[in-house]
């Protein structure tokens, strides 16, 4: 593992280091906020991984206005 620090500039933005963007094929990557940090992954990354990491307490999955409008009261 390499860890490096970069300044942020006042639009958001970072540089990658060379050797880091060479390793990504394309020209998009998957960016993952997680509690207290941010992730960026190459975009041929399997994110299978992160899809049961988020458990939700809703009643009805079969009707996409429904099950957003039930998410949106429970915040």
């Amino acid at each position: 593992m390499k860890v490096e620090i970069k300044k942020i500039d006042s639009q958001g933005r970072i540089v990658l280091p060379i050797s880091w963007r060479r390793r990504i094929k394309g020209d998009e990557v998957v960016v993952i906020e997680e509690e207290g940090k941010v992730e960026i992954l190459p975009r041929d990354v399997d994110l299978s991984k992160y899809v049961d990491s988020v458990e939700v307490d809703v009643d009805n999955f079969g009707d996409y206005h429904k099950l957003r409008k039930e998410l949106r009261e429970k915040k």
